[in-house]
């Protein structure tokens, strides 16, 4: 079986790692998780990071076919479509995008928003192979962090999106609407139960305190070894709980707002007004009936 090339990209401001993959053979490769340059103060969106992607893939002779998300993220907005646009290439995630559609149109009232998943070209179920050039693609369903996320698998190469962290930082939060910090363990053990020289391709980094450098590949077997969060000594129960007491001391993604309505819509802005300009939505909930009323 080929093993797949792979360049990662890291975008600093979102602390995010975007991968250009290709069958050496073929030349013919994916997008997974490309972010889009946005600046919430500003409002406004560029597309440096992505056309960083695209002169990597022509250097190296290749075509992209695919944009894979792993995830809705809600720490960054997606440059899919500009892919899209400049490349053919179809737009795919897991089908259970249509659970968190559903979870959050209400939450920016979007009652446009399809909740079928069709602004995707290919919703992946759970056990599905797809071809990139001559290299398989299995995709894993490993919910917990969202309903919908999904790892794809490459040979001995998996990108697991925001699921895992580097052993010494951890795992993903859990308390999104439709997070559930069980689901993520279950789905952590499951990619867990590779084989230990699989290579894990990460979404994020933080640098972990004490480490100067930002990493985003580990193996199966570092993480069951030394992750602080879920190594195998680390028991369901043990994880659910350090998960939740976790994640209620966690603030708010600051791109979350944006990022959300963006890439559920697999990263289309809303209609642009005449002047030109789209408009996305703040939600504002009072927190006391004093402030209600002064509204």
């Amino acid at each position: 079986m080929n093993a797949p090339r792979i360049r990662a990209f890291f975008d600093e401001p979102t602390n995010t790692v975007s991968y250009l993959v290709w069958d050496p053979d073929s030349l013919r490769g994916a997008v997974i998780d490309p972010v889009l340059d946005f600046d919430l103060a500003a409002g406004t969106a560029d597309i440096r990071s992505a056309e960083t992607i695209l002169d990597a893939a022509k250097d190296e002779g290749v075509q992209i076919d695919w944009v894979l998300e792993t995830h809705a993220h809600a720490d960054h907005l997606s440059a899919a479509p500009f892919i899209k646009a400049q490349t053919g290439a179809a737009i795919g995630i897991g089908e259970d995008i249509r659970k968190v559609q559903k979870l959050f149109r209400p939450v920016f009232g979007l009652t446009e928003l399809k909740t079928d998943g069709s602004d995707f070209d290919h919703l992946f179920a759970d056990g599905e192979r797809f071809k990139i050039g001559s290299l398989e693609v299995e995709v894993l369903h490993v919910p917990g962090h969202t309903p919908a996320d999904v790892a794809y698998k490459i040979a001995d190469a998996v990108f697991v999106g925001d699921t895992l962290f580097m052993p010494d930082f951890g795992t993903a939060r859990a308390d999104f609407p439709g997070g559930d910090a069980r689901q993520l363990y279950q789905s952590i053990r499951r990619l867990l139960a590779l084989p230990e020289d699989t290579r894990l391709f990460l979404c994020h980094d933080y640098k972990a305190p004490g480490r100067d450098e930002y990493k985003w590949e580990t193996t199966v077997g570092e993480q069951r070894r030394t992750s602080v969060h879920v190594n195998d000594q680390v028991s369901e129960d043990e994880f659910v709980a350090m998960r939740e007491a976790r994640d209620e001391n966690l603030a708010v993604p600051r791109l979350l707002l944006p990022s959300v309505q963006v890439n559920i819509r697999a990263g289309k802005f809303p209609e642009a007004e005449d002047n030109g300009v789209a408009y996305l939505r703040i939600p504002v909930k009072p927190v006391r009936e004093a402030v209600a009323g002064a509204a």
